[in-house]
């Protein structure tokens, strides 16, 4: 794998301009390799300049600069063996490269990702080029400031489809599988996008524009069953974009490519946008799961222009890319759809994923300076919470700040002076000053050049007839710096009980307060009595972790499910949440505040997002293994009582969101075994296959099924989803036998059945299986395994599946033996920085459980 450092591509990009890459793909020559041959036209601006291009070919036939045939032994072999082709004494002016490859198909989601559809035998294509994968699909000048126009042809078998960043043409006789994309507009190679196969396609037009959806045939009926809905999001958020941007969209077609094993949730490749393909619906989901594609589709859709059209210079500034996404995908969401509600869900979910990333030893500025991200692979470790969620969410209180129409008239300047180029940090808040006339320079300093999350706390006092509320603000940095602290406009909400209805709570008022960060409380005075609860970031409209004072905590405790509004209760469940991962609020207490309320919460957001922090956080992570079936329990009867309340047929969301997390929480198969044979939960929803795989998989962990009735139900479903299922289930068995069988699986390349190592998802899923709590026991020799030969895994197959088995493989053991081999696992030089990334956040997330854990043994 070549890692590109900034520095080499500063000094490229002073000495060359690249034009045109000419691309030619041959799909037809087997099952392991595909033909590139690719023509680049570049000039350089010196004469007696030395570069290089990049490429990591399986066989290099030729390369040939300027008609000259290049020398391809001796030390350009060993430099091609790096990835790199190295081109020497360039002379300045116009020069033309062909170099003529066979590549490697990936089964990793990067490059060019070969599957075959269990379903139906039949194989699907397409690139993964972001961040720094370009080069394994075609010879490259990869880095994002080098934009060139891509004159893209294909040769596939006659029967399937193809797809580019361009118009797709069939050319010459149809036998012949040849394919012509339209030529883009100049876009970054990382953007470079191809899907080839038999793809099901279901297209319309919109605003002169031909729009499309794509996905592999075995899941047609669900797409045709969702595309009424997903092009009514898709021409939503278009118009919308169209309403706010100055800039009209800069690309021929907009095509939506639903593909198998994707790593990512999507990638906005200009006119080809390629989303996970479980994102086409095969079994029930509950609407915020719905909103979650749709956001996507918003999110995905404004890279068009802040990615796309403009992009950055180096991966420093990702930020720009990711977080503008990430705020204009919600906001634009909640403007042009039904989804009114997507700000609590960012709350609830996404929110939380900012927070945890940012309070790790591995946080880094939203902007970090360019020495923080000196090469690719540094800069791959910055696809994170800090780069999407804390980068929305400082974005949102600019906006609050500057007002959206300062906002928008500073990103349509930003778009108008940096079209079809490149734009740094500087570049973006140089436009907002310009529409604003405020100091944006400073505010970006304070929020997005620090790093870790600032608290706000209030001191309530009354006394005759008046009260008062300090606001205690507490930088987030190291040791609570004053420095750190950073300037927050917040709403601060006034609620009483209700006199008629005191688990209800009704809004008395909100008062505005500006924190400028440098006074470390702020004071506010009232008249009249104090209110039941005080709010502190009511509407969710900055960053920063909150505390309830005392009274506001008991108001809360009796009456959170009866807050008016959604986002307001969000904010209340991730302060509960903050305090349990501080140590400041026993793990139980949120548990009985999650017994109390979550029956009678409607946003399934909310729901889902507090189930999934009670069982995977709380009962797995936070209490002792004494506690946990307790904990479980616990869980399991609220998620009754949510069933009961729905047994009516209403809240279907909701009581998918219940069985869900019950299965999940089970512990006698009785529970489990009726709902199997019987298709579906007493009631509803149906058994479909995504439940059936998780009931089984709940039962093989609980060892009341085993191999036979895997194999069963994988006849049953013998889809991509079935074979994960399956190997899910095989490695959740609790027998020796079985975690061996798993381990060898994925360590051990030679057992694989199908002859080839496993696919992303498969790791994934096997991983997924092998570790469960309940299973400490036969586990425990696996602990000490587990790090080296992640190491292994990781060097052997890549950063993909580095992060995967860092991420979905570690162990599930809270104990110190496991914290300290995972930080002798961090000395070891031979791990790539994507598994030290993931393992040293693990590993901190290990040291928060242990504290947590203390804690309540003191």
């Amino acid at each position: 794998m070549s890692v590109l450092t900034r520095e080499e591509a500063q000094i490229r990009a002073r000495l060359i301009e690249v034009h045109r890459y000419t691309i030619d793909l041959d799909l037809t020559r087997g099952e392991e390799l595909f033909g590139s041959t690719t023509t680049i036209r570049f000039s350089a601006r010196q004469a007696g300049a030395d570069t290089f291009a990049e490429l990591a070919p399986a066989a290099v036939h030729r390369a040939v600069l300027d008609g000259r045939e290049l020398d391809l032994t001796g030390d350009t072999a060993e430099a091609l063996a790096d990835g790199r082709l190295p081109l020497t004494g360039l002379t300045e002016g116009e020069h033309e490269l062909r170099v003529e490859t066979d590549m490697r198909y990936s089964h990793t989601g990067e490059g060019m990702h070969r599957f075959t559809d269990p379903a139906d035998g039949e194989t699907y294509l397409y690139t993964m080029c972001c961040m720094a994968d370009a080069n394994d699909v075609f010879a490259a000048f990869d880095q994002p400031d080098l934009k060139a126009v891509f004159d893209v042809r294909v040769t596939a078998p006659p029967q399937w489809t193809v797809l580019g960043n361009g118009i797709a043409t069939r050319v010459g006789a149809p036998e012949e599988g040849r394919w012509q994309l339209a030529p883009t507009p100049p876009i970054s190679t990382y953007l470079m996008a191809l899907a080839a196969g038999p793809y099901h396609s279901v297209r319309t037009e919109h605003a002169g524009l031909p729009f499309g959806l794509h996905v592999r045939r075995s899941l047609a009926p669900h797409l045709e069953a969702d595309a009424d809905e997903l092009f009514d999001i898709t021409r939503r958020c278009f118009d919308r974009y169209h309403e706010i941007f100055e800039e009209p969209y800069p690309f021929d077609s907009y095509d939506q490519a639903f593909v198998p094993e994707f790593n990512s949730g999507a990638m906005e490749n200009p006119g080809l946008v390629t989303f996970r393909d479980e994102f086409v619906f095969r079994s029930a989901v509950t609407d915020a799961e719905r909103q979650t594609r749709a956001m996507v589709i918003a999110h995905e859709m404004a890279h068009m222009w802040f990615g796309d059209l403009v992009t950055m210079k180096w991966w420093d500034d990702i930020w720009l890319n990711e977080s503008f996404a990430e705020y204009m995908g919600y906001q634009i969401l909640t403007e042009t759809t039904r989804y009114t509600d997507t700000w609590a869900d960012f709350g609830v979910r996404r929110k939380n994923w900012g927070y945890d990333a940012d309070q790790r030893p591995s946080t880094h500025p939203v902007a970090p300076a360019p020495e923080l991200v000196p090469d690719t692979a540094a800069a791959r470790l910055n696809f994170d919470g800090i780069s999407y969620a804390k980068g929305a969410s400082a974005l949102r209180q600019l906006v609050t700040w500057l007002g959206e129409k300062t906002f928008l008239d500073g990103i349509n300047d930003h778009f108008t002076r940096h079209r079809f180029g490149n734009a740094t940090l500087a570049d973006f808040i140089d436009s907002l000053a310009r529409s604003s006339g405020r100091d944006v320079h400073a505010w970006a300093d304070r929020w997005l050049r620090t790093t870790g999350v600032d608290t706000l706390a209030p001191v309530v006092t009354a006394d005759r007839g008046r009260w008062s509320a300090e606001i205690h603000h507490q930088g987030g940095g190291p040791d609570g710096d004053a420095p750190t602290r950073r300037p927050h406009r917040i709403a601060i909400g006034l609620y009483d009980h209700a006199p008629a209805a005191p688990h209800q709570l009704v809004l008395r008022g909100r008062v505005e307060a500006e924190l400028d960060g440098a006074e470390p409380a702020l004071s506010l005075s009232f008249t009249g009595p104090r209110p039941d609860l005080l709010l502190l970031n009511d509407g969710d409209l900055t960053y920063t972790k909150i505390r309830l004072d005392p009274g506001s905590w008991k108001a809360v405790h009796r009456a959170l499910s009866g807050l008016p509004d959604a986002v307001s209760r969000a904010v209340v469940w991730n302060a509960a949440r903050d305090m349990v991962r501080d140590g400041d609020l026993p793990p139980a207490d949120f548990l009985e505040a999650a017994r109390a309320h979550l029956p009678h919460e409607t946003d399934i957001a909310i729901v889902q997002g507090v189930l999934a922090f009670a069982r995977t956080q709380i009962a797995d992570r936070y209490l002792p293994a004494d506690g946990r079936p307790a904990a479980l329990a616990a869980i399991r009867a609220t998620c009754r009582d949510l069933l009961r309340r729905t047994e009516d047929g209403t809240g279907a969301g909701l009581r998918l969101a219940a069985v869900r997390t019950f299965i999940g929480s089970a512990t006698d198969p009785a529970e489990l075994t009726d709902w199997l044979d019987g298709d579906s939960v007493p009631g509803g929803p149906a058994l479909d296959p995504e439940l059936r795989w998780q009931t089984l998989g709940r039962l093989a962990v609980l060892g009341a099924v085993g191999p036979a009735h895997i194999d069963a139900e994988l006849a049953r479903d013998s889809s991509a989803t079935g074979q994960e299922g399956a190997a899910r289930c095989r490695a959740a068995l609790p027998d020796a036998a079985a975690k061996e069988a798993a381990w060898q699986t994925l360590f051990d390349p030679e057992r694989d059945d199908q002859g080839t190592e496993l696919s992303n998802y498969l790791v994934t899923a096997t991983l997924a299986g092998f570790w469960q709590p309940e299973h400490h026991d036969v586990l425990a020799d696996y602990v000490p395994r587990y790090f080296p030969a992640a190491v292994t895994l990781g060097t052997r197959r890549g950063p993909a599946i580095a992060d995967t088995v860092a991420r979905f493989g570690f162990p599930s053991t809270v104990d110190a033996e496991t914290l300290r081999r995972g930080e002798e696992c961090l000395a070891n030089p031979e791990a790539l920085p994507a598994l030290s990334r993931r393992l040293a956040d693990q590993l901190d997330d290990l040291r928060r459980a242990l504290r947590v854990r203390e804690k309540q043994g003191e």
